[in-house]
């Protein structure tokens, strides 16, 4: 890939101490999006104490498609994920989990999809099915999905999978808080866009453990949704713009 030509498709994957999944991931990642679209994987480091930092190094020694961002300290999913985003090369940007439980295989379904709606679309969001989670986690989110909805009414079943699609520009136009990508369908309506939707399947853990626990989701993701509905009934009609000239 040349540096003068920017690629068609930026892949964003936050990454914490996941030394042992990223070259595998790279490899599926590369392997779906090669000869389909040009492309670059945009590795963010988030404050990882493994050997996370230099894994990504050796990747890019081999893959010239593979960049790593590094956060010195850890930021969260959402600052990690606005940075790579932010220092895409690509107008078209999708994003994954960098676990290994998000398929890559179903990166082009979601950049289709995002194409073929135009204009008016402005996110694509994978909704995960047969997700290979223990029951009380699957419990959690349908608690969360199902509040969630019943405020915002974002029409969205699933906003915690990973795998997502959407314009460099409508996402950085987006009001940025710690939390926004638990939010992004209820805030891309917000902005008088549509969301489509893409079935995936979820696959299990290769490599680790989670950087997520109860805790960490819940208290500040009722913080979150009040912010999120604040934001939206304080949404104002952006009016439209005609300049009158003299006709003569």
């Amino acid at each position: 890939m040349s540096e003068r030509v920017p690629p068609a498709v930026s892949v964003v994957v936050p990454v914490r101490n996941e030394a042992d999944n990223v070259a595998p991931l790279a490899d599926e990642i590369g392997a779906t999006m090669t000869g389909r679209w040009s492309f670059e994987i945009v590795f963010v480091n988030d404050g990882s104490t493994d050997d996370t930092a230099l894994a990504l190094g050796r990747l890019m020694a081999e893959r010239p498609w593979v960049r790593q961002i590094n956060h010195a300290a850890s930021c969260g999913q959402s600052a990690a994920v606005r940075t790579g985003v932010a220092a895409a090369r690509a107008p078209l940007v999708v994003t994954l989990d960098g676990d290994g439980q998000n398929d890559p295989s179903f990166l082009p379904a979601l950049v289709r999809t995002l194409e073929t709606g135009g204009a008016r679309v402005g996110l694509v969001a994978g909704q995960r099915v047969g997700r290979h989670a223990s029951g009380f986690k699957r419990l959690q989110s349908r608690v969360a999905n199902a509040v969630r909805g019943s405020i915002l009414r974002d029409g969205t079943r699933d906003t915690g999978c990973g795998l997502k699609a959407f314009r460099r520009d409508t996402f950085l136009a987006l009001p940025y808080f710690d939390g926004l990508h638990r939010f992004l369908p209820a805030l891309v309506k917000r902005d008088g866009y549509d969301v489509a939707y893409v079935e995936v399947i979820d696959r299990p853990r290769r490599h680790g453990r989670s950087n997520y626990g109860l805790w960490d989701r819940l208290w500040v993701g009722i913080l979150d949704l009040a912010g999120v509905w604040w934001l939206i009934r304080r949404r104002k009609r952006v009016p439209r713009i005609a300049e009158v000239t003299n006709a003569h």
